[in-house]
């Protein structure tokens, strides 16, 4: 367990996590860099104060003394060398940024939407989780935007960080040094669930990756209908506003959802039947049910007939007492 988050391997340094991909080395050489730099000159300049502050201290008997000449070398002396060393952080720093920037030619490509509060990952075959997971032998670029408000994606252990803003592309790369499993969070705050907009990145040794995306995209072949429900509740982001075990949230719980009663904004009362957990996940903004925000997103073009099929399994199985009319 490294400071900052999960890591596979050992832990990190004083300052930072352990370094875990190719980009993280440079950006901890410039920050030591700096760090000695105001160090140095912290030390010296607080040095020289207590030393002139006892040196030149006022004693009995004696006035004011008059100033020294003017000192142009020593002038120039300490305006040149802090210039030359914040010049040269400048090009170090700029370096390190365009490196950061550009990703590789051959980078594996991931979607990433970010929505309140919850990461979602669309692969290139089109399979959606809400973990990263990515091979250990190349590197990654994600291409993100954000469903609501601006969030901001961060890896500590990769030393990446990029605001994600709703109605435009942002992108960041990086290429793990090996696998393990990695903490993800969001440094904008984007409301009352901020603090628990988290994910983690999956690093798959070679010939991993191929296996885990094949596997997964064939989750409701493979599992089911309630089982590959509660993956789609978990990794399409519905657990970060519905409950499975009646408690508040966000949202109203899934437990004893189905075949309740539930009244509307507009007064009405509608029994939660598979027609109407349908159109709340395409159509959420139809029917608000009262003592709720109109918050969630839809879903339509992002989830199948079928996955909705699994999800509604999924809500049966979590029986126990009928949700409270609301």
């Amino acid at each position: 367990m490294g400071f900052l988050g999960i890591q596979g391997g050992g832990g990190g340094g004083f300052w930072l996590p352990r370094a875990a991909s190719t980009g993280a080395a440079p950006v901890d050489a410039l920050f030591y860099f700096i760090l000695a730099i105001s160090v140095v000159f912290f030390a010296l300049i607080v040095g020289l104060m207590i030393f002139f502050v006892v040196r030149y201290r006022r004693r009995a008997g004696q006035g004011p003394q008059p100033s020294p000449a003017h000192n142009t070398p020593l002038e120039i002396t300490w305006s040149v060398i802090p210039l030359a060393i914040v010049i040269g952080i400048f090009a170090w720093g700029f370096k390190v940024f365009m490196d950061l920037a550009t990703p590789p030619a051959n980078a594996y490509e991931v979607q990433v939407t970010a929505q309140k509060w919850s990461w979602l990952y669309t692969y290139p075959n089109g399979h959606v989780d809400d973990v990263l997971h990515v091979p250990g032998d190349r590197p990654v670029k994600l291409v993100m935007t954000s469903e609501d408000v601006i969030h901001s994606y961060f890896v500590p252990a990769f030393r990446v960080k990029r605001d994600v803003v709703p109605g435009r592309y942002s992108t960041l790369w990086f290429e793990a040094l090996e696998p393990g499993e990695y903490q993800v969070y969001c440094t904008e705050y984007c409301g009352t669930g901020h603090s628990d907009m988290l994910s983690k990145v999956v690093v798959h040794p070679p010939g991993g990756f191929e296996k885990w995306l094949e596997d997964a995209s064939n989750l409701l072949n493979t599992l089911p209908p309630a089982e590959a429900g509660e993956r789609l509740y978990r990794s399409r982001g519905c657990i970060q506003c519905h409950s499975m075990d009646g408690a508040a949230a966000i949202g109203p719980t899934f437990r004893g959802l189905v075949g309740s009663q539930r009244v509307m904004r507009s007064g009405t009362r509608l029994v939660a039947d598979e027609n109407y957990i349908r159109e709340s996940i395409l159509e959420p903004q139809a029917q608000i049910v009262a003592g709720f925000e109109p918050v969630m997103p839809t879903y339509k073009g992002r989830l199948k007939d079928e996955e909705i099929t699994a999800l509604i399994a999924f809500m049966k199985s979590l029986a126990g007492e009928k949700g409270e009319e609301q």
